[in-house]
C-alpha cells in the first residue's frame, strides 16, 4: 500500500509542477506549432504528395505529434537531476517507500504529461487542414501513452546516472535529436541509403511514430509509408511489440538504477 501511495504521490506532484508552470506549457505547445508551419505550411508545396491523399503537410502532423510525446517523454528526466542537485531526491530515497516505486512513478508522470502534450496538438488539426476520423482517439491515445511510457523510462534510466543539469543537457541533445529525425518524423523510412536505414531501423522511436501515424491518416493511406523491415512491412501490432518490449526493458533498468542508488 505504502508503494502504491508512493507511486501516486510522485506522479501527482510531477503533474503538479507541470500544471503550475504555464510557461513550461506555452513553450512546450510553441516549439511543435513551429515546425508545423516551418515544415508543414511553408515546404508542404513544394513536396508534393507523398502517397496517394497524402501530402507533406497531412505527412508530418502526425509525425509532430510523435515528436512532441518523445522529446516530453525523454525530458521527464530532467526532474531527477533537478531533484538530486536540490537535496530532494535524497529524501525521497530514503522514505519508506521502495525505489521500484520512485522509478515507477517518476516514469508515469512523465509519460502522463507527454501524452496531455501530445493529444493537445491535436487541437489545431483543423487550423493546418488536417482531417481525420475522431473515433480513432481510443486507439490512438493508448498507443501515445505507451511510446510516452516507453521513452520515459529511458529518460529517468538516463537521469538517475547523471548528477548536473549540464551533463543532462548534453547528454538529451546527443541522442533526442538523433532519434528524432532518424525516426520518420520528418521523412518516410523507407527507400534509404544503407547505412541510414539501419540506424532508422533501430531507432526505437521509429516503431512508436509509424503506428501514430498510421491511425492519423488511416492504415490505408499510410500503407506504403509504413516501416519495412527485411521486405516485410510492419504492422501497427508488430510496431507496438517492440516499443513495448523496449518499454520493459528501460522499466526494468530504471528501476535497477534507482535501486543502486546510494
Amino acid at each position: 500500500m505504502n508503494n502504491l501511495r508512493g507511486i501516486y504521490t510522485i506522479w501527482y506532484r510531477d503533474l503538479l509542477r507541470f500544471r503550475r508552470d504555464k510557461m513550461r506549457l506555452v513553450m512546450s505547445l510553441a516549439f511543435p506549432l513551429l515546425f508545423l508551419v516551418v515544415f508543414g505550411s511553408g515546404l508542404g508545396g513544394s513536396m508534393g504528395m507523398l502517397a496517394p491523399g497524402v501530402d507533406f503537410s497531412k505527412f508530418i502532423f502526425p509525425g509532430i505529434i510523435g515528436m512532441t510525446v518523445l522529446l516530453t517523454s525523454f525530458m521527464s528526466g530532467v526532474s531527477v537531476v533537478w531533484d538530486r542537485e536540490f537535496g530532494f531526491l535524497k529524501e525521497v530515497l530514503v522514505a519508506p517507500v521502495s525505489r521500484v516505486a520512485v522509478a515507477a512513478g517518476k516514469t508515469l508522470g512523465g509519460a502522463t504529461i507527454a501524452l496531455i502534450q501530445g493529444t493537445l496538438i491535436l487541437i489545431f488539426a483543423p487550423i493546418f487542414g488536417i482531417t481525420f476520423p475522431w473515433k480513432v482517439l481510443p486507439q490512438l491515445l493508448p498507443v501515445m501513452f505507451l511510446v510516452a511510457c516507453a521513452l520515459s523510462a529511458m529518460g529517468i534510466l538516463l537521469a538517475s546516472r547523471i548528477k548536473s543539469m549540464e551533463a543532462h543537457q548534453a547528454v538529451m541533445q546527443l541522442l533526442v535529436f538523433p532519434m528524432v529525425f532518424l525516426s520518420g518524423v520528418f521523412f518516410p523510412v523507407n527507400n534509404l541509403p544503407a547505412w541510414m536505414n539501419v540506424l532508422v531501423k533501430i531507432n526505437p522511436a521509429t516503431y512508436g511514430i509509424d503506428p501514430i501515424r498510421r491511425l492519423v491518416l488511416g492504415a490505408e493511406s499510410a500503407s506504403s509509408l509504413g516501416v519495412t523491415v527485411f521486405g516485410h512491412t510492419m504492422s501497427i501490432a508488430e510496431d507496438l511489440m517492440i516499443v513495448a518490449a523496449f518499454g520493459v526493458v528501460m522499466v526494468v533498468l530504471a528501476m535497477w538504477s534507482f535501486g543502486s542508488q546510494e
